[in-house]
């Protein structure tokens, strides 16, 4: 095993991947998992990748729009986002989302 099984959240550099999202990344063979901090207003604008993307929130509400149908995040409800699908979103509240993508994102690894 190249990687340590266990490791630590503060060990993950924070990385503010736009205005108002900071995230920590963690990255395995198959996946990027994002744990984001969102602050309430910030924006995301509309957007599409080749990604598979599930989208949760552990705290706050987010409204995402996807395919220009609108809904709010908020524990309890995720979305499981085709790839090449558009979508984006605004924090209507400061919020803690989870984001998983597959495949990797390689344009995160890179941040």
């Amino acid at each position: 095993m190249d990687e340590p099984v266990f490791r630590k959240f503060a060990d993950i550099k924070v990385k503010e991947i736009a205005p108002g999202f900071f995230s920590s990344l963690i990255h395995t063979e198959t996946n990027t998992i994002n744990f984001i901090e969102v602050t309430k207003g910030s924006t995301i604008a509309r957007h599409r990748h080749v990604h598979q993307q599930c989208a949760f929130a552990l705290e706050g509400k987010f409204e995402l729009v996807v395919d220009d149908i609108p809904q709010i995040l908020e524990p309890g409800v995720f979305a499981v986002i085709p790839s090449n699908v558009w979508h984006g979103g605004t924090a209507i509240t400061d919020c803690k989302l989870i984001d998983i993508f597959s495949p990797v994102r390689e344009d995160y690894r890179q941040l």
